[in-house]
């Protein structure tokens, strides 16, 4: 049975404040976020082909480095291993950068 942990008792016990929530940006809670969002995200289309986020309607090509396509590359192939979800490295991409954009 799993226990329900009153936050507000623990912050006045620590003399603290709640300040609100946070989110894992990095390393291996970063990298479970990162997958839960993946596999809400991304969906079939009704006719078939590569899931994608309905919500993709622009399409814009991005220049990048070598080394960074091979790291998307290499984030992508992990995904998939780990993951219930087929993405490519530029759908990785466009998440990255849709979540980068939001916290600027």
């Amino acid at each position: 049975m799993a226990t329900h942990l009153d936050m507000d008792k623990i912050a006045k016990g620590l003399d603290a404040k709640r300040r609100g929530k946070v989110s894992a940006t990095g390393g291996y809670f970063g990298a479970l976020q990162l997958l839960a969002d993946l596999e809400a995200r991304l969906q079939v289309p009704r006719g078939g082909g590569r899931p994608t986020d309905p919500r993709w309607t622009k399409r814009r090509l991005v220049p990048l480095a070598p080394e960074t396509l091979d790291r998307l590359e290499e984030l992508t192939a992990r995904i998939r291993k780990h993951g219930n979800v087929n993405v490519e490295p530029m759908q990785l991409a466009g998440l990255l950068l849709e979540r980068t954009t939001k916290r600027l």
